[in-house]
Protein backbone atom coordinates (compact mmCIF):
# COMPACT_ATOMS: atom_id res chain seq x y z
CA UNK A 1 0.00 0.00 0.00
CA UNK A 2 3.14 2.39 0.55
CA UNK A 3 4.49 1.63 -2.38
CA UNK A 4 1.37 2.49 -4.49
CA UNK A 5 0.95 5.96 -2.58
CA UNK A 6 4.40 6.50 -3.47
CA UNK A 7 3.91 6.10 -7.25
CA UNK A 8 1.27 8.25 -7.51
CA UNK A 9 2.45 11.04 -5.19
CA UNK A 10 5.75 10.83 -8.14
CA UNK A 11 3.03 10.18 -10.97
CA UNK A 12 1.41 13.82 -10.10
CA UNK A 13 4.85 15.34 -9.35
CA UNK A 14 5.53 14.83 -12.87
CA UNK A 15 2.01 15.40 -14.19
CA UNK A 16 2.22 19.00 -12.44
CA UNK A 17 5.91 19.75 -13.75
CA UNK A 18 4.83 18.87 -16.81
CA UNK A 19 1.72 21.20 -16.94
CA UNK A 20 3.73 24.26 -15.41
CA UNK A 21 6.38 24.58 -18.47
CA UNK A 22 9.22 22.87 -16.40
CA UNK A 23 11.98 22.97 -18.23
CA UNK A 24 15.64 21.21 -16.94
CA UNK A 25 17.87 23.55 -16.20
CA UNK A 26 20.13 24.59 -19.03
CA UNK A 27 17.47 24.08 -22.05
CA UNK A 28 15.47 26.79 -23.59
CA UNK A 29 11.94 26.34 -24.82
CA UNK A 30 12.94 27.65 -28.40
CA UNK A 31 9.55 29.36 -30.91
CA UNK A 32 8.27 26.64 -33.04
CA UNK A 33 9.60 28.95 -35.97
CA UNK A 34 13.18 28.54 -34.68
CA UNK A 35 13.25 24.98 -34.19
CA UNK A 36 14.89 24.53 -37.54
CA UNK A 37 18.12 26.37 -38.64
CA UNK A 38 20.45 27.30 -40.78
CA UNK A 39 23.44 28.43 -38.79
CA UNK A 40 26.08 30.67 -41.03
CA UNK A 41 29.84 31.61 -39.63
CA UNK A 42 32.95 33.48 -41.09
CA UNK A 43 34.93 30.36 -39.49
CA UNK A 44 32.26 28.04 -39.49
CA UNK A 45 34.62 25.47 -38.13
CA UNK A 46 35.97 27.54 -35.40
CA UNK A 47 35.23 27.40 -31.32
CA UNK A 48 32.47 29.74 -31.37
CA UNK A 49 30.82 28.29 -34.35
CA UNK A 50 30.77 24.93 -32.74
CA UNK A 51 29.91 26.29 -29.31
CA UNK A 52 27.06 27.83 -30.72
CA UNK A 53 25.72 24.73 -32.63
CA UNK A 54 26.52 22.20 -29.62
CA UNK A 55 23.98 24.44 -27.89
CA UNK A 56 21.37 24.53 -30.66
CA UNK A 57 21.20 21.07 -30.46
CA UNK A 58 20.88 20.54 -26.56
CA UNK A 59 18.23 23.20 -27.80
CA UNK A 60 16.53 20.38 -29.63
CA UNK A 61 17.13 22.91 -32.78
CA UNK A 62 17.59 20.92 -35.53
CA UNK A 63 20.20 22.55 -37.98
CA UNK A 64 20.08 21.99 -41.40
CA UNK A 65 22.44 22.89 -44.34
CA UNK A 66 22.65 26.38 -46.50
CA UNK A 67 20.99 25.98 -49.49
CA UNK A 68 18.71 28.53 -52.01
CA UNK A 69 16.12 26.32 -50.93
CA UNK A 70 16.50 26.43 -47.29
CA UNK A 71 17.04 29.88 -46.82
CA UNK A 72 13.66 30.78 -48.16
CA UNK A 73 11.86 28.40 -46.11
CA UNK A 74 13.93 28.24 -42.75
CA UNK A 75 15.41 31.10 -40.43
CA UNK A 76 19.28 31.44 -40.68
CA UNK A 77 21.51 32.21 -37.70
CA UNK A 78 24.24 34.55 -38.56
CA UNK A 79 26.80 34.38 -36.37
CA UNK A 80 29.05 38.14 -36.04
CA UNK A 81 32.17 38.28 -34.65
CA UNK A 82 33.28 37.36 -31.12
CA UNK A 83 35.18 40.24 -29.41
CA UNK A 84 37.39 39.93 -26.51
CA UNK A 85 38.78 42.21 -23.68
CA UNK A 86 39.95 42.68 -20.29
CA UNK A 87 40.38 45.50 -17.80
CA UNK A 88 42.60 45.65 -14.73
CA UNK A 89 40.28 44.40 -11.32
CA UNK A 90 42.77 44.94 -8.68
CA UNK A 91 47.05 45.54 -8.49
CA UNK A 92 49.55 44.24 -6.10
CA UNK A 93 51.31 45.99 -3.72
CA UNK A 94 54.53 46.63 -6.32
CA UNK A 95 51.74 47.57 -8.89
CA UNK A 96 51.27 44.81 -11.23
CA UNK A 97 48.12 43.28 -12.40
CA UNK A 98 46.47 41.08 -9.64
CA UNK A 99 43.23 40.07 -11.19
CA UNK A 100 41.63 40.82 -14.75
CA UNK A 101 37.93 41.03 -15.70
CA UNK A 102 37.56 39.30 -19.19
CA UNK A 103 34.56 40.83 -21.16
CA UNK A 104 33.11 38.42 -24.17
CA UNK A 105 30.72 39.95 -26.71
CA UNK A 106 28.55 37.76 -29.41
CA UNK A 107 27.32 39.13 -31.70
CA UNK A 108 24.56 37.62 -34.11
CA UNK A 109 21.20 37.96 -36.77
CA UNK A 110 18.40 36.40 -36.94
CA UNK A 111 16.78 36.07 -40.80
CA UNK A 112 13.56 35.03 -40.78
CA UNK A 113 12.06 34.40 -44.72
CA UNK A 114 9.53 37.32 -45.97
CA UNK A 115 9.64 38.97 -42.18
CA UNK A 116 12.99 40.73 -41.65
CA UNK A 117 16.06 41.04 -39.71
CA UNK A 118 16.64 40.46 -36.28
CA UNK A 119 19.58 41.48 -34.51
CA UNK A 120 21.22 39.98 -31.19
CA UNK A 121 24.03 40.39 -29.16
CA UNK A 122 25.07 39.01 -25.17
CA UNK A 123 27.99 40.23 -22.77
CA UNK A 124 29.90 37.80 -20.60
CA UNK A 125 32.12 38.72 -17.84
CA UNK A 126 34.65 37.25 -15.48
CA UNK A 127 37.33 37.37 -13.22
CA UNK A 128 40.79 36.04 -13.26
CA UNK A 129 43.62 36.15 -11.04
CA UNK A 130 47.26 36.73 -13.03
CA UNK A 131 49.60 34.04 -11.12
CA UNK A 132 53.12 35.72 -11.93
CA UNK A 133 54.85 32.71 -10.80
CA UNK A 134 52.91 30.02 -13.05
CA UNK A 135 53.00 31.12 -16.37
CA UNK A 136 51.99 27.85 -17.98
CA UNK A 137 49.29 27.02 -15.79
CA UNK A 138 47.86 30.72 -16.56
CA UNK A 139 47.77 30.04 -19.74
CA UNK A 140 46.18 26.86 -19.81
CA UNK A 141 43.42 28.33 -16.83
CA UNK A 142 42.78 31.48 -19.29
CA UNK A 143 41.98 29.29 -21.87
CA UNK A 144 39.53 27.06 -20.35
CA UNK A 145 37.94 30.30 -18.91
CA UNK A 146 37.38 31.52 -22.34
CA UNK A 147 35.87 28.81 -23.35
CA UNK A 148 33.45 28.50 -20.59
CA UNK A 149 32.68 32.02 -20.92
CA UNK A 150 31.88 31.19 -24.93
CA UNK A 151 29.57 28.41 -23.54
CA UNK A 152 27.78 30.51 -21.55
CA UNK A 153 27.48 33.58 -24.24
CA UNK A 154 25.94 30.74 -26.53
CA UNK A 155 23.52 29.96 -24.34
CA UNK A 156 22.34 33.28 -23.50
CA UNK A 157 22.40 33.76 -27.51
CA UNK A 158 20.24 30.87 -28.09
CA UNK A 159 17.74 31.97 -25.09
CA UNK A 160 17.52 35.72 -27.14
CA UNK A 161 15.82 33.52 -29.82
CA UNK A 162 12.94 34.34 -27.62
CA UNK A 163 13.36 37.92 -27.64
CA UNK A 164 13.43 37.38 -31.71
CA UNK A 165 10.06 35.62 -31.14
CA UNK A 166 8.82 38.47 -29.13
CA UNK A 167 10.05 40.81 -31.39
CA UNK A 168 8.20 39.04 -34.32
CA UNK A 169 4.94 39.63 -32.47
CA UNK A 170 5.50 42.49 -31.67
CA UNK A 171 5.68 43.89 -35.58
CA UNK A 172 2.64 41.85 -36.76
CA UNK A 173 0.46 44.26 -33.50
CA UNK A 174 2.09 46.99 -34.89
CA UNK A 175 -0.52 49.65 -36.39
CA UNK A 176 -0.34 50.72 -40.03
CA UNK A 177 1.01 54.30 -40.52
CA UNK A 178 -1.37 56.98 -41.90
CA UNK A 179 -1.23 57.66 -45.44
CA UNK A 180 0.51 61.38 -46.05
CA UNK A 181 -0.76 63.37 -48.65
CA UNK A 182 1.00 65.16 -50.74
CA UNK A 183 0.86 69.04 -50.92
CA UNK A 184 -1.41 70.26 -54.10
CA UNK A 185 -2.67 66.59 -54.20
CA UNK A 186 -6.36 66.52 -54.49
CA UNK A 187 -7.93 65.31 -51.28
CA UNK A 188 -10.07 62.50 -51.01
CA UNK A 189 -13.47 62.84 -51.24
CA UNK A 190 -15.26 63.28 -47.69
CA UNK A 191 -18.46 60.70 -46.96
CA UNK A 192 -21.15 62.60 -46.85
CA UNK A 193 -22.18 61.69 -43.06
CA UNK A 194 -18.76 63.34 -42.34
CA UNK A 195 -19.64 66.55 -43.81
CA UNK A 196 -22.99 67.01 -42.07
CA UNK A 197 -21.08 66.39 -38.72
CA UNK A 198 -18.58 69.04 -39.39
CA UNK A 199 -21.43 71.84 -40.10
Amino acid sequence: MRQLVIRLFVLLAVLVTAGCGFHPRGTTQVPPELKTLIVQSGDPYGPLARTVRQQLRINDVNIVEDSKEASAKYATLRLGAETQGRDTASVFISGTTAEYSLVMTLTAQVVLPGKGIYPISTTVYRSFFDNPNAALAKDAEQELIQQEMRQRAADQLVRKLLAVHAAQLDDKTTLPKPEVIAPGADSPEVPSSSATSLQ
